[in-house]
Parts: structure tokens; C-alpha cells; sequence
């Protein structure tokens, strides 16, 4: 892809927006681009007030030479993906990274309504707008497994994350799905408590049984999870092999099983980090999603709006 050009208009958008993040006390920057570009020239553009702005493009390639003057690059490997879900990824990023925190307020500079050219700026609240992911986050994953039946354990799971149990932080896993497949690759790492109780009440629709879970969850070994909802085993060890895994540094075992267990089978497997309280689901081996802990719970909507087809510049 070729060079973003700082033009008069680029450069008048930039100014616009600096001076907006200086009025709102924004904490960052944000420049979603489609290349890259005169880093240092953007670096003179923006206030020096601004001290934290993060650039983020689809390759590494296009953002490498930032931060040789003072940006924070971030890669987003999202070139075929809507700018909404780009945006959403590359703020994703920059709270994974610890550039950002949670409850950040984020100018965000970007092409929203013709390709190469810098024509959109919004005011970002972290909180709010991370905890509104759409119904198409989970639709794009193309399970079997109901989507209101797959909110609910990511629900809580993210309340898991959120708010630990007694204090304390907590990490676990739920594997949902492909549920007799799943258990052949299971072993008991305990009593489980569940064990002997009804359908009725193991379904994961009854905030009593949840509220059972988070307790559950302080124990060893993940959930075992029907596509109905249902818990069908709790304290569970997968035993998979790891070969042909790739997962970032730093992620432990819980993250290996689910990485592992969604390359042999058709379920999806989400874990709460006991470190972070990150929730990050897992299909088909890779991880397809990461949601950060957030003050508020997520709010699941629809969200309609649907930007022009990205079409080269003259």
C-alpha cells in the first residue's frame, strides 16, 4: 500500500483534532491510517501537550518507523475487516499493551468515508464504547452454538474477570460446545460439585447457578458447557496436544488448553485471565476475540451503521 500524504487537509484535521484533545483532556491520540506516512511531520502537527498518540495500520511494515519519533505503533494484521472492528482492535490493543487505560478518553483520527484520506475524528470513551460489542462479534465466529446461549458464558466470564470472588482475583475456563467430543479430553481435577444436579439446575440462564459458578470457579480445572447453556462438568483438566499452536508470550496453561481443545474440535473455549481479568475466546486454535475488564458490564446491541466500500485514491 502506498504512502498516506500529510496534505493541507490532512494537516488541518490533525491541527482540529489536537486542539479537540487538548479541550476534552483527552489521555491519547489515536491515528488509524492506511500507510504509512511522514511520522515526524504528524509528531510536529499534534500539540506537544499531547505526550501519548499511537498509530495504527493493518502492517507492521507501515508503522515500524514510528516510534523513532516518540509515536506508539500498533498493527492491526485487519486489512480486509470493517473500520469500525479496525478501530475497536487497535483500541483493544493499545489497553492490552498498557498504553492505554481502561477508562481512557481517546481522540481517534482516521479515514472514515474515503480510503487515504484523513476525513473523521471522534471523541472515544473507553468504558462506554468497549463494553458495546455487537452482535457480529460473535455472529463472524460461524458456530453452531446458539448466540444468546454463547453471550451468556461470556457474560460471565467477563464478571468473573471483573470482579475476582472474596477479594481475590480468579481465572478459569469454559469450553462451550461440541460437548461429547470435549469431554474425551477431559479428566476430573476433583469432586465436582454439580455432579448429580439436574439440567434445571445447571443452566447457565439462572443467575443462582452463575452465582454458583464464580464460586466454582476459584477451584482448579475449567466448565464444561452444552450449546443449550448448561454446565455439563465443572472442574475439569484438558489434556490436549499443543503442536502447530502459535499464542503470544506470557499466556499460560488455561490459554494452551483452549487454543488446543478448539483445534480438534468444534467448540469454543473462553478464558478469564487471573493476572488481567482479560477474557479472550478462542475458535479453531486461534484467538478470536479479547475483552478487557471494564468497570460496567458488557452491553450487547445491534450496531447498523455500515461505512462506504474502501475504494483507491486518485
Amino acid at each position: 500500500m502506498q504512502s498516506q500524504k500529510i496534505t493541507r487537509e490532512f494537516s488541518s484535521v490533525v491541527e482540529a483534532a489536537g486542539n479537540l484533545a487538548l479541550a476534552v483532556n483527552a489521555d491519547a491520540m489515536l491515528f488509524l491510517v492506511d500507510g504509512a506516512i511522514d511520522w515526524e511531520r504528524l509528531r510536529e502537527l499534534v500539540p506537544p501537550e499531547v505526550t501519548k498518540i499511537l498509530v495504527a495500520a493493518d502492517l507492521e511494515e507501515d508503522v515500524e518507523a514510528a516510534s523513532g519519533f516518540g509515536l506508539i505503533p500498533i498493527t492491526l494484521n485487519k486489512e480486509d475487516a470493517p473500520l469500525l472492528e479496525r478501530l475497536q482492535h487497535a483500541l483493544l490493543e493499545g489497553v492490552a499493551d498498557e498504553h492505554l487505560a481502561g477508562q481512557s478518553e481517546v481522540v481517534a483520527v482516521y479515514c472514515g468515508f474515503e480510503a487515504n484520506r484523513m476525513d473523521s475524528i471522534s471523541i472515544i470513551k473507553l468504558d462506554e464504547r468497549m463494553r458495546r460489542f455487537t452482535s457480529r462479534d460473535l455472529q463472524r465466529l460461524e458456530t453452531a452454538v446458539p448466540l444468546n446461549n454463547l453471550k451468556v458464558v461470556i457474560d460471565l466470564a467477563v464478571q468473573i474477570g471483573r470482579e475476582g470472588r472474596e477479594g481475590k482475583k480468579v481465572g478459569t475456563l469454559f469450553v462451550i460446545g461440541d460437548t461429547r467430543k470435549v469431554l474425551t479430553h477431559c479428566k476430573d481435577s476433583g469432586f465436582d460439585p454439580l455432579k448429580g444436579y439436574s439440567r434445571k439446575n445447571r443452566t447457565l440462564h439462572d443467575p443462582r447457578v452463575r452465582e454458583d459458578i464464580k464460586e466454582i470457579a476459584q477451584m482448579d480445572g475449567g466448565f464444561i458447557v452444552s450449546p443449550d447453556g448448561v454446565v455439563e462438568r465443572s472442574r475439569q483438566i484438558i489434556e490436549v496436544l499443543h503442536e502447530n499452536l502459535q499464542l503470544s508470550k506470557g499466556l499460560g496453561s488455561r490459554h494452551w488448553a483452549a487454543a488446543g481443545i478448539t483445534q480438534r474440535t468444534k467448540a469454543i473455549a473462553i478464558v478469564v485471565s487471573q493476572s488481567s481479568g482479560t477474557v479472550r475466546v478462542y475458535q479453531n486454535g486461534h484467538l478470536v476475540l479479547r475483552i478487557e475488564p471494564m468497570e460496567h458490564a458488557i452491553k450487547w446491541q445491534e450496531f447498523n451503521y455500515e461505512p462506504p466500500p474502501n475504494e483507491a485514491s486518485d
